[in-house]
């Protein structure tokens, strides 16, 4: 079912012009273009929390790098509204080995000037619902503590806990543990291979 307050660009699917004075969040999948402001949304993040275990900022050149890399066997959505990007989801390989292939891990941002709109569940459960049309299995997610916020999103998404990790990283000064979460996506068994879905499925869960 699509979701509440969200409008889908998907091929062949029109976009209805909202009554509301204020736009409403779009979500569509990520273009190169986006670039530069995914590199600007994800800067402060990095070199001033630690929520991500990175220390330098990727630049919009190498973002560009991770979009081409991450799509080309992963989902990627960001939210967008009057062209600017408010949010993005992806996910990406759990673990390298090819019996992990069913598995993914999920990362979410939201821009620092539009956090407490529930912009973040609204990327991330597009995330999860084209996640299991591609045919993953489960969602797993890594959450630098304390987060209480993160912790909350993931348990409203449905995800649990399932363990922690202590002092995984050093970062600002001071050891970070790491929680865990895992979701389940799709159910197939035997597992199909995962693959990009069709359009018309996507046109299917995501109409209007």
């Amino acid at each position: 079912m699509p979701r509440p307050g969200i409008k889908w660009i998907l091929p062949g699917i029109p976009i209805s012009k909202s009554p509301s004075r204020r736009t409403v969040p779009r979500l569509r999948p990520v273009s190169l273009d986006d670039a530069d402001q995914i590199a600007a949304i994800y800067e402060p993040l990095v070199r001033e929390t630690p929520v991500s275990f990175e220390l330098d900022p990727p630049s919009p050149a190498e973002m560009t790098d991770r979009i081409k890399s991450i799509t080309s066997g992963h989902p990627w959505l960001v939210s967008e509204e009057s062209g600017v990007l408010l949010a993005y989801a992806y996910a990406t390989s759990f673990r390298g080995r090819p019996a992990y292939r069913w598995s993914v891990e999920t990362t979410v941002y939201v821009h620092e000037g539009h956090r407490g709109r529930g912009l973040g569940g609204q990327v991330y459960r597009g995330l999860l619902d084209l996640s299991a049309l591609w045919g993953f299995a489960n969602a797993f997610a890594g959450i630098a503590l304390p987060n209480p916020g993160s912790e909350a999103l993931h348990a409203s998404l449905g995800f649990t806990s399932i363990g922690i990790f202590p002092r995984a990283g050093h970062k600002l000064g001071e050891w970070h543990d790491v929680g865990w979460w895992h979701r389940p996506l799709a159910s197939s068994d035997p597992p199909r291979e995962p693959a990009p879905p069709p359009d018309d499925q996507i046109r299917a869960l995501f109409q209007p």
